[in-house]
């Protein structure tokens, strides 16, 4: 009977080392509590004990993951860190190069073999800061879907519930950081593919402004694509994001200047700001359990000392938007894949991709001139308002197998279109957790920023993570 007391304290042990943030682990590395090594055992752990009923990863390198935790620890042991992020377990999501290991976008036209010869700038600088990465995460065909499935890796479950779908495009990404598999997770958001994810694993989502976080090599979504963090907590994403922005001429849309300084702002609360929140944003119908949590957040903004008011916010035309920017993209993916692009099985790409060979070069300039005109009305709504707060999605997670909610009748990516507007503004804007539906789905609130206001979105999550802290919450796998 002791033998089966003491493998119960050590698993459970195990999983709460595996659970705690990379904020948490540098403090315990710091202080020697326990090792990096005594960690990747943890997270590893996690992953044999999860990963057959989640999915979440597509390729994991153990050996690897091994001989970086290693590094770490010895210089741990020495007292000389050599980042922000060592010892710490990271995940790359499978749309972001990677040196040595395939990067094949979720789909079937693309050739293991190679080469893969490069990391991305975001993998460079996580490996710099001392990050432990364990492999790379499953993402739906070019990462085209707000659900994570696809005929290369089949479906990823949601740890709160495996008949659940844990969002998409970084739904791989999202399952392994709620689940304790690591504590941080690079997504991509070009449609809403960090926050939505967040909203329904119960996770915190950051998509930086435009042009924050370098991307390159350039990604088939470059005109709108944000590379972020997925993280158990605010800090942690703050943490993340000052490992990953800061500009990099390679990327010829990115902020050529230093990053801001966001972790010595974010304890600095909310009081006196201005914050505008919306329901629905005007565009979609927002489920009543939705509703209900995210309303919340208005007493909470209140009593933290912001002012808060209800705003009517229409950006209807921005869901519209999204099609005539979005399509020529997936026109042109289909394009440069040649006689591979027969292997293509994404239904929802391959729509976007028809529309989009059928739109001129005029159509095209007319979605930018939308967006230029979107960026406008939202600029100036930022004259009066420091912060918009709104729902992350219009529902919590519903079944596998699904790409809308089956409960409603639905558009494609309807249920994202409280997301997809600030992809087309380039705002920064952050998911944290809010609560739970009656059936215990998470729901994100979502905090949008000016363009360039990082800092003050992640400074307000973290006001309204410590007085809501619905996010310390564990799904039950």
């Amino acid at each position: 009977m002791q033998a089966v007391a003491s493998n119960a304290s050590e698993e459970y042990l195990l999983k709460d080392l595996a659970y705690k943030s990379a904020s948490e682990l540098i403090r315990g590395y710091k202080t020697g509590r326990f090792s990096p090594l005594e960690v990747l055992d943890a997270v590893l752990a996690r992953v044999d004990e999860c990963e057959g009923r989640l999915n979440a990863w597509r390729l994991i390198d153990r050996r690897r993951a091994r001989r970086r935790a290693q590094a770490s620890a010895a210089r741990w042991a020495k007292g000389a860190p050599c980042g922000l992020l060592d010892g710490v377990p990271t995940a790359i999501k499978d749309v972001t190069e990677t040196k040595d290991w395939p990067t094949l976008n979720g789909s079937l036209a693309i050739n293991v073999s190679g080469p893969w010869s490069v990391d991305a700038i975001v993998v460079e600088r996580l490996k710099a800061h001392g990050a432990v990465i364990l492999g790379k995460t499953e993402t739906p065909e070019y990462a085209w879907r707000g659900i994570t499935e696809s005929e290369l890796h089949g479906v990823t479950h949601n740890p709160w519930n495996l008949d659940w779908t844990p969002g998409g495009s970084s739904g791989g990404a999202g399952a392994a950081v709620s689940s304790g598999m690591v504590a941080i997770a690079t997504g991509t958001d070009s449609g809403g593919s960090i926050r939505g994810p967040a909203s329904f694993c119960s996770l915190v989502g950051f998509k930086p402004s435009f042009g924050r976080v370098p991307v390159w090599p350039a990604s088939p979504m470059m005109m709108m694509e944000h590379c972020g963090p997925l993280t158990r907590t605010v800090r942690d994403a703050a943490l993340a994001f000052s490992v990953m922005a800061g500009g990099d001429a390679r990327d010829g849309y990115s902020i050529q200047e230093a990053a801001p300084n966001v972790l010595s702002q974010l304890g600095r609360g909310v009081k006196g700001f201005k914050i505008g929140f919306s329901p629905d944003l005007g565009v979609a119908r927002v489920d009543d359990d939705v509703r209900q949590v995210t309303a919340r957040s208005r007493k909470i903004f209140t009593d933290l000392g912001a002012i808060v008011s209800r705003v009517q916010l229409n950006l209807s035309s921005a869901y519209a938007l999204s099609d005539v920017v979005c399509d020529p993209i997936a026109a042109r993916i289909r394009r440069r894949l040649g006689v591979k692009a027969r292997k293509l099985t994404n239904a929802a790409l391959l729509r976007c991709a028809n529309r989009g060979d059928a739109m001129s070069a005029v159509d095209f300039l007319d979605g930018e001139a939308g967006r230029i005109e979107l960026r406008a009305r939202m600029a100036a709504f930022h004259q009066k308002y420091d912060l918009l707060v709104a729902p992350t999605l219009t529902c919590a997670p519903f079944p596998v197998g699904h790409d809308q909610p089956p409960h409603r009748e639905s558009s494609d990516g309807e249920f994202m279109a409280t997301v997809a507007p600030f992809d087309l503004t380039g705002q920064p804007a952050i998911s944290v957790p809010c609560g739970f539906s009656t059936a215990g789905g998470p729901i994100g609130l979502q905090i949008v920023g000016p363009l360039g206001s990082d800092a003050l979105v992640l400074r307000a999550a973290l006001a309204f993570e410590k007085a809501h802290p619905v996010g310390n919450l564990r799904p039950p796998l």
